[in-house]
């Protein structure tokens, strides 16, 4: 016998944000490739998770996560999404939002399932689900409104059709899905009576009057969507895989066995100090989020338009994909890497984000960033005029 990897090897490989972030540190560039916020860590999370270390809270929890955490979270999606919660048998906390994915996909997904996808979206979620041998079926959205139809969607369902993914406001191209819109995917859910993955991780980061509405409180889609989010954006934790999936018990329980099977249990004391947060941040803190950005957002996306790389203004999240083919190259990644030995700035391949042609007009950054590290990356992208 030969020893060699599994056939899922191939599926999993390092993705461009991590490769474009390794490239990024090697010339000591400003990295705009990867998601991490630089906002800094509200000072209650970081006390009420030490605080939680000192008292003991240090051994394995629940499998679905503390009580604390999870009433916090509960509370936290009342006041923000209208949803009634029950924190007992509705919420599993897991190792970011990407962990809950994860256990939701082992949970109620099997292999030869067909899951249908908005491009541009985000690679996580088409591995995970490649990983498990479960095909992503694409539609593509069309800017500058990132439009789809409900001809779209039927042409996209198939006998083996089970589920949706719904990332709102989505990564990369910063679409906040209209009631409309999302009126018109719960009517195609319920006829076609298949699960929504929402990813909603962006909900707090909104622009220009935009309303971040949760699919779960439409009408009929309480049972068949599985809402995910987490506070690593919107407290700046990246670090601390904080995550969770919100769902009807039937869908809970399963979710947070494979949760346990694979990540036992998210860190106990981190999850005191996010309910700390939680708990004690008010509408102001979350205000302050969405306002900050939205000024970074428009400072960045003029910079980009001043030296010809036309962006796609995003309308939520804190990415803009922007038009590339004025910048040398064959493809996305040949621009993305120009860019970088040019100015030292790094950002994503639009290729990252589509299985098609069309990610090879467009690059991706990431403007949650320190003023001061966004002033430095505006000032060396316009050396390129």
């Amino acid at each position: 016998m030969t020893l060699k990897v599994s056939r899922r090897r191939p599926l999993v490989a390092q993705s461009e944000i991590r490769n474009m972030t390794l490239e990024c540190a090697r010339v000591s560039g400003v990295n705009l490739a990867q998601g991490v916020c630089d906002l800094p860590v509200p000072d209650m999370v970081i006390k009420g998770a030490e605080e939680a270390m000192r008292a003991g809270t240090n051994t394995y929890t629940r499998f679905d996560g503390l009580p604390r955490f999870r009433e916090a979270i509960a509370a936290k999606q009342k006041r923000h999404t209208g949803m009634d919660v029950d924190p007992e048998s509705q919420v599993v906390a897991s190792a970011g939002a990407t962990g809950a994915f994860y256990a939701a996909c082992l949970a109620l997904l099997n292999e030869g399932d067909e899951v249908i996808v908005f491009e541009p979206y985000y690679g996580y979620h088409i591995v995970t689900m490649a990983s498990l041998g479960i095909t992503p079926v694409p539609i593509v959205l069309n800017p500058p409104n990132w439009d789809f139809s409900a001809e779209d969607l039927e042409r996209a369902v198939t006998s083996k059709t089970r589920a949706m993914i719904l990332n709102t406001p989505s990564n990369p191209a910063g679409k906040v899905f209209s009631r409309e819109e999302l009126e018109r995917i719960a009517d195609f859910a319920e006829s076609h009576d298949i699960f929504v993955f929402t990813d909603e991780i962006y909900e707090h980061f909104v622009f220009d009057g935009h309303e971040h509405i949760s699919p779960a409180t439409l009408p009929g889609m309480g049972r068949r969507t599985i809402t995910i989010s987490g506070l690593s954006k919107v407290f700046a934790i990246t670090g601390w895989r904080l995550g969770y999936a919100i769902c009807d018990p039937e869908w809970a329980l399963p979710i947070g066995h494979f949760s346990d099977l694979v990540y036992v249990c998210a860190p106990a004391p981190l999850q005191i100090g996010a309910a700390k947060g939680l708990e004690e941040l008010g509408p102001d803190y979350y205000q302050s989020v969405s306002d900050d950005h939205q000024m970074k957002r428009d400072l960045f996306c003029a910079a980009l338009q001043e030296i010809g790389l036309t962006p796609h203004v995003p309308d939520g999240a804190y990415y803009t994909l922007a038009d590339v083919t004025s910048v040398p190259g064959r493809t996305a990644k040949e621009r993305a890497l120009y860019l970088l030995e040019k100015t030292g700035v790094a950002c994503v391949p639009g290729s990252a984000f589509y299985s098609g042609p069309v990610g090879e007009t467009l690059a991706r950054f990431c403007f949650a960033k320190e003023m001061d590290a966004l002033e430095d990356a505006m000032s060396r992208l316009r050396g390129l005029r």
